[in-house]
């Protein structure tokens, strides 16, 4: 980052300084993807009696808003130098640029296996594949400038790209938001699970049913089953606990037993909480 700073305020690339104010959003991104995963593996307490699981919910969030800002700045810059053209230096730039996809492309793919089932390690690996982005963008508009000498290249390949990041980044950040509002997790399907308990020996009626994040790799589950006949009530809840992660990936399930013969349950009606 401090040097394609340096090289971009010598080169005069806009795309090179754009490139590291991304680097920049990748380094807080990443320093808060690395916090997360610490404060992850703390044991609940008093007070966070799930532990501290959800900050990296919190951590995918904020990386995707300050990806988004960072471009944001960048297509800003980009749009000002279409009144205001600057010659560049674009072989510097593109040695400079060559330098930066090795680096932050050799970075993303230690992210990507983990990234398929880790929201928080998708954010890190969307970062830092979308900087290698803009730095292949960067080496483009250094050989095209080179070769015809249109400056007004610069910005346009950094608007370009701006706009490729924010397509990528926005269902990064609507996963997220979602999360953090305790929707259902993506891959995971209501009905079905609803179907799963309803379909248990001796249940009748489900009701209640909760199925939020606790972080970026756990999900937990709270449900209220009726089942007039409690015989096998404890072999029962440990078969769906085992059932549920098994075919839902749900690792914390939460399930209440109802025989429905006494009192109704306040919390059947769908629309109360």
């Amino acid at each position: 980052m401090a040097a394609e700073a340096s090289y971009g305020v010598v080169s005069n690339s806009l795309a090179l300084l754009a490139d590291a104010g991304h680097n920049l959003s990748d380094v807080l991104g990443l320093a808060a993807s690395w916090v997360a995963v610490i404060l992850r593996g703390r044991r609940p307490s008093s007070r966070y009696t799930y532990g501290l699981g959800g900050s990296s919910i919190l951590a995918a969030l904020a990386n995707a808003v300050a990806l988004l800002l960072v471009t944001g700045g960048i297509a800003w810059e980009a749009v000002r130098r279409f009144t205001e053209p600057q010659p560049a230096a674009p072989i510097l730039m593109m040695w400079v640029a060559a330098g930066g996809i090795l680096v932050n492309g050799g970075t993303a793919l230690l992210f990507m296996r983990g990234s398929k089932h880790d929201l928080n390690l998708r954010s890190a690996f969307l970062h830092l594949a979308s900087d290698a982005l803009v730095t292949l963008g960067v080496v483009v508009a250094a050989a095209v400038i080179l070769w015809t000498g249109w400056d007004w290249v610069d910005p346009v390949i950094s608007l370009v790209i701006s706009i490729v990041i924010v397509l990528g980044t926005w269902s990064l950040l609507r996963e997220s938001l979602n999360l953090a509002l305790n929707a259902v997790p993506a891959g995971i399907d209501l009905g079905a699970v609803r179907a799963y308990l309803a379909g248990l020996p001796g249940v009748t009626e489900v009701h209640d049913l909760h199925v939020w994040a606790l972080s970026t790799t756990d999900t937990a589950l709270t449900a209220h089953l009726v089942r007039p006949d409690p015989t096998d009530g404890d072999r029962l809840l440990a078969r769906i606990g085992q059932e549920l992660k098994a075919g839902f990936r749900i690792s914390h399930a939460t399930v209440q037993m109802e025989t429905g013969q006494g009192e109704p349950c306040a919390l059947a009606p769908d629309h109360v909480v």
